[in-house]
């Protein structure tokens, strides 16, 4: 049973904006759809991947990702893992299936929060250098420096010039980092605006996640276009051939899961790789930064 509005995180503001708010096409395929359906029209399938066949694939996943984060230790590679995407777009949920074998001394999350005052007056980029890897390890970044290009500009967090200025210097020091030897994989997990309303409603009836929810999600709700547009555009400036973006459409979060993992192990090259095991990567789940207009 629905819990009243004035037990739930921000009053409600979820489920209100659901009832009085959306567009009515997402609110009629939210009504609609089975547990599985899949919600965002033009998704390559109707319903999500079946649990066992996800099981006997991640498992094997997991066995690489072993053997990987061995190489990584043993041959002092580099590695840095960029996670971004919508809100409720399956992050957290991809890095841990990511992660939940590893050594977090060799695996590390980076999951920084607003910045402080002095860290506004620094070089964009410098509280994110900290955070790189030494030799032999890897690090996961739940969220990035291209916070600049998609959350700051829909929230007016920076200023046009300053955005500007980003775009400019990002694949400058992306290159820097390829050149230095960092290996440097960048996936964007894209998520339908019907099923990331349904995910954020669930979270807000679910007291094991509303801690998820922030201010942001409820002002994002009603910016959908304008993410649209700083998405696209961001993809767009800062997609190169030392530093390419992998679109993953993550409406089905256990296909997303797979893509993602496969990306990241297909990229790299370690003792036991095991190409048959990782599988294939299913091009209609990923892609280029051209994939965002499927989702």
């Amino acid at each position: 049973m629905a819990k009243k509005n004035d037990d739930l995180p921000f009053d409600g503001a979820i489920s209100r904006y659901f009832q009085k708010s959306a567009p009515k096409s997402i609110r009629q395929a939210i009504e609609k759809a089975g547990k599985d359906d899949i919600l965002t029209p033009g998704f390559p399938y109707d319903q999500e991947m079946g649990r066992k066949d996800y099981d006997t694939a991640m498992e094997g996943l997991q066995r690489q990702l072993v053997r990987l984060q061995a190489d990584v230790k043993a041959s002092g590679k580099r590695i840095v893992v960029i996670f971004e995407g919508r809100d409720a777009a399956g992050k957290g949920g991809t890095i841990a299936r990511f992660r939940e074998n590893l050594n977090p001394r060799v695996a590390n999350v980076v999951a920084l929060p607003a910045p402080s005052d002095r860290e506004k007056g620094q070089w964009y980029f410098q509280r994110y250098i900290d955070w790189l890897p030494a030799k032999g390890e890897m690090v996961l970044f739940d969220r990035s420096w291209y916070n600049r290009g998609v959350v700051e500009k829909v929230f007016g967090f920076c200023s046009d010039a300053e955005r500007a200025t980003f775009f400019r210097q990002v694949p400058e020091f992306e290159h820097m980092l390829v050149d230095e030897g960092v290996i440097l994989i960048k996936l964007w997990l894209e998520v339908g605006r019907a099923e990331q309303l349904r995910r954020f409603m669930e979270r807000e009836q679910d007291p094991l996640k509303q801690w998820k929810l922030s201010p942001i999600d409820i002002e994002g709700l009603a910016k959908w276009d304008e993410y649209s547009q700083a998405i696209t555009e961001t993809l767009e400036r800062s997609h190169s051939e030392h530093a390419p973006w992998t679109v993953i459409l993550s409406d089905d979060k256990r296909r997303a899961r797979l893509a993602a993992i496969r990306q990241v192990l297909h990229r790299i090259d370690y003792k036991g790789k095991d190409a048959a095991l990782i599988g294939q990567i299913d091009p209609l789940i990923s892609g280029g930064p051209g994939h965002l207009q499927s989702s």
